[in-house]
């Protein structure tokens, strides 16, 4: 997948989760919970999702490197492949 592949996934599964958020002008460097009005329980569901609908398992110990959009893209791409 593409890096903008990856990006939409992770955009469709925020969308999901944030319903009141608008996902279309996320800020690819800014934490996304600085953007968003996601709380611990809403990334959790972000993670499951990624589990749920990519098969791709994230530990907990990699939680951080899905803060901001572009370290989610960086460290997912090598994983949708």
């Amino acid at each position: 997948m593409t890096r903008e592949d990856v990006r939409q996934a992770v955009v469709d599964i925020i969308a999901d989760i944030a319903l009141d958020d608008d996902v279309n002008g996320i800020n690819d460097e800014v934490a996304l919970r600085d953007q968003l009005d996601l709380d611990s329980m809403d990334f959790l569901d972000i993670v499951m999702e990624l589990k749920k609908r990519h098969k791709i398992e994230v530990p907990q110990e990699d939680y951080p490197q899905l803060a901001s959009m572009k370290s989610c893209v960086d460290y997912l791409q090598p994983k949708f492949q």
